[in-house]
């Protein structure tokens, strides 16, 4: 082998070679390379050097980009190579294994022709003398390095390093050193133009010392990957395998469960304290059995806290016309609710983190207070929550059920936004001032920090764990009367009173809401009837009684389905309804108990009241029989109505001269004074004048007029206080035909919340004493009596202490 070695490095080199260009190789003399052909000119190259001599010029192009390179883009140092073996490829390329005989210059390149030629001068290797001691040292350097190399993973086959060991010759030693490294195309060039054996073996010194401190670097970096790695190898091949083993145990993918939870949290932008606390769940959840029953109240858990709405929120619409628009077209009326609304939302747009108000909508049922919230939602483009707080008494309904209980579950407030998908809804708290309280707490108190600007950003659900903002929640609250609600609980909430609706809101109501709707429910909208003014006004006055209108969406409905029986049985005649014949489709009118009396009669007042349903008016009747002065109260009275009336017979008997009234009756005749409807509840102080009008008239026998109505409070001086509610009371006089009512002067600035037809359709009549309510409620006034020494010493201590 080593002659033949030798005999062809003697082979002369021609002066014309053909040219093979290489593209990210040097190939170096004496090293043997394997080269892929695919160029059509390289391919003729190699033909051409197999028809003759089996030689050729290998050289690097510069830029390895360039497909067919000529002079200019090859380098002018090459290597004279021979050819030792071919084979020719099915996709026309050629695999070439070449030897490198010696250095080669070339003079010039010619590129006539099929292939690429040159013509070059050969560039022997210089003699290298005498080794010495620095010699020696890079020959024993370069041989450690490229054992380095190979034991730090570069390529370098065992055969090279054996004949690397055995080398004497630094340029030898240097080109074979150069061949085996990953160098770069210039490198390698640099070392293939270094003449000098000792020159030539130094820098391949400098680049394979180089190429080791990199190789050093590289294998630390894979030492660290390669642990991070087998960390998550191992992890993953342990979960494989309890995958696997949960899949012999017909158990579900627990692993893939938990990553989805991952997921779902990461996505809905969980505060980190909700955060913390659902990769704590999801932890232990791994660590349980799938089927256990444990496991399944985790699933739950961790469902609600993925679902919840934590960052999402909708979009306000802060355009105040079309807000308004949207709450006249719902409503009729009700403008003090659209107006704090409408100042809620110009806040809203002034400042983006101003807290919403929490409203309290008061009024009796029917007027509209749920149906205005709903209405407030679509205004603003927010979602709509209705939480009816009837009946409830456990304050977990609030807060939430711990999960130490079996099923428990979040709060309905919690509830509620998880309905709603978003964080910032109108949440309507229905019939607030019916929750009630018992051994499991008082929702009332747990609301507190519900509806608390300052805590509900904080809010705690007891199921969550994990506080949650309310903050960005409009809270709307309902009741019918204010009474029964906490203090505590009352403070927080900004009451909007909603009073009953007078008649010609009424129609106007039935006109535009009512009506349309009611044809809609009962499949006659395309089969419209009309119905006059005066039988919806007659409706109104004979058919309801109530301040709301659900009794008036009832009859309306009634005749929409009658409408609608007629057109099923093919009568489509035109058809309109007027008061004439209204009871044909209605029926006779009920007994309404709120009309005025027939006549006006001894010892019946008339009064008004204001009750959970609004406005109303009552009776109060006085009655004297024989007897011994004992006084009998009935009508299932409240303890401050018996109190008023008490003070009231207290009044009369100081005042008895002054009307016309013999002390010695009050020793002879008893009193019961009697309340109507005694099924029903009655209580407060505002019945204290139609009190003293029925005893003065019981006693004094003179008539009370019938078409008259009052209400006010009076103490035992005959001083007429003021009292609420006061346009609920108008508008239940007005319903009973009541001509003239009778007001604590005080009350007089409550008119302006009455509409201008109420305030013409009735007499006002303001006082400040009872005198003035007897001059106007009684058909005569009573006489004075004479007084007598006797009776004025027997009555003097009492109009002393009034």
């Amino acid at each position: 082998m080593s002659s033949r070695n030798a005999k062809r490095r003697n082979l002369r080199i021609p002066e014309v070679l053909p040219v093979l260009p290489l593209r990210d190789v040097v190939v170096f003399p004496n090293i043997i390379t394997p080269l892929s052909v695919s160029r059509p000119r390289s391919t003729e190259a190699v033909d051409s050097a197999l028809a003759d001599n089996r030689l050729l010029l290998l050289v690097s192009q510069l830029s390895p980009e360039t497909e067919e390179p000529g002079e200019g883009e090859l380098y002018a140092i090459g290597t004279a190579g021979l050819i030792i073996k071919t084979l020719k490829l099915p996709d026309d390329r050629v695999r070439v294994l070449v030897q490198g005989l010696t250095r080669c210059r070339v003079e010039a390149f010619n590129e006539d022709g099929p292939m690429l030629t040159a013509r070059v001068s050969p560039l022997p290797d210089e003699e290298t003398g005498r080794v010495d001691v620095e010699s020696e040292a890079l020959l024993r350097n370069v041989r450690k390095m490229l054992e380095d190399a190979s034991s730090l993973g570069q390529g370098i086959s065992s055969e090279v390093l054996v004949i690397a060991q055995n080398l004497e010759d630094p340029g030898r030693l240097a080109d074979l050193a150069a061949s085996n490294l990953e160098l770069k195309v210039s490198d390698a060039q640099v070392v293939l133009e270094t003449m000098e054996p000792h020159d030539r073996l130094r820098k391949v010194n400098e680049v394979i010392t180089r190429e080791v401190e990199v190789l050093h670097l590289q294998q630390e970096i894979s030492s660290i990957a390669r642990g991070e790695m087998d960390r998550s190898q191992r992890e993953y091949f342990l979960r494989q395998q309890l995958r696997a083993i949960h899949g012999e145990l017909g158990e579900g993918d627990l692993a893939d469960e938990c990553a989805e939870y991952r997921e779902k949290a990461e996505a809905a932008g969980m505060p980190e304290g909700a955060r913390s606390e659902t990769e704590r769940q999801v932890r232990r959840l791994e660590r349980m059995a799938p089927d256990s029953p444990e496991a399944a109240t985790l699933r739950t858990y961790l469902d609600t806290m993925v679902d919840l709405p934590w960052s999402e929120a909708t979009e306000d619409r802060l355009e105040l016309s079309e807000v308004a628009d949207i709450l006249d077209e719902d409503h009729h009326g009700l403008d003090k609710a659209k107006e704090r609304i409408l100042e809620y939302l110009a806040v809203r747009k002034l400042k983006d983190d101003a807290t919403g108000p929490i409203l309290c909508l008061v009024g009796p049922p029917g007027v509209g207070k749920t149906s205005i919230a709903r209405s407030i939602a679509r205004a603003m483009g927010r979602q709509f929550v209705r939480l009816s707080l009837g009946g409830v008494r456990d304050e977990a309904e609030i807060r939430g059920h711990r999960r130490t209980y079996v099923g428990a579950m979040p709060g309905r407030i919690i509830q509620g936004l998880q309905q709603a998908g978003s964080n910032n809804p109108v949440f309507l708290l229905d019939e607030v001032d019916k929750i009630g309280s018992d051994h499991r707490g008082d929702p009332s108190a747990a609301l507190l920090e519900v509806l608390d600007p300052e805590q509900n950003s904080s809010f705690r659900d007891h199921y969550l764990g994990a506080e949650f903002d309310l903050s960005k929640v409009l809270f709307i609250a309902t009741a019918n009367v204010m009474g029964p609600i906490h203090p505590a609980f009352r403070d927080r909430l900004e009451i909007l009173r909603l009073t009953g609706y007078t008649e010609e809101e009424k129609l106007a109501i039935a006109r535009l809401h009512l009506l349309p709707r009611q044809g809609t429910d009962n499949g006659i909208s395309e089969h419209p009837f009309k119905i006059s003014d005066n039988a919806l006004r007659r409706i109104v006055s004979s058919y309801t009684h109530e301040s709301g209108l659900r009794s008036l969406e009832r009859q309306l409905g009634k005749i929409c389905r009658k409408v609608a029986r007629r057109h099923a049985e093919g009568n489509t005649e035109p058809l309109r309804i007027t008061a004439s014949n209204l009871q044909a489709w209605l029926g006779s009118p009920p007994t309404l108990p709120d009309r005025v009396l027939s006549e006006d009669r001894v010892g019946v007042a008339t009064g008004l009241a204001v009750t959970s349903v609004g406005g109303d008016v009552l009776f109060v009747e006085a009655l004297t029989v024989p007897g011994d002065g004992r006084v009998t109260l009935t009508g299932s009275l409240g303890a401050v109505m018996k109190e008023s009336a008490e003070a009231a017979l207290s009044f009369v008997r100081s005042r008895a001269a002054d009307l016309g009234l013999d002390p010695e009756q009050f020793r002879t005749q008893d009193l019961h004074v009697h309340v109507p409807e005694g099924a029903t509840p009655k209580d407060g102080p505002s019945a204290g004048t139609c009190l003293i009008s029925a005893i003065v008239s019981a006693f004094t026998g003179v008539p009370i007029h019938r078409h008259v109505a009052m209400t006010g409070e009076v103490t035992l001086r005959g001083a007429v206080l003021p009292v609420g509610g006061v346009r609920d009371k108008v508008l239940a006089a007005r319903r009973a035909g009541v001509s003239r009512v009778i007001l604590a002067e005080a009350n007089r600035k409550d008119l302006s919340e009455l509409p201008a037809g109420v305030r013409r359709d009735l007499d006002f009549e303001f006082v400040s004493n009872i005198e003035q309510v007897l001059q106007a409620a009684l058909v005569s006034p009573p006489a004075p009596r004479p007084r007598r020494g006797s009776s004025d010493r027997d009555h003097r201590p009492a109009t002393a202490g009034a």
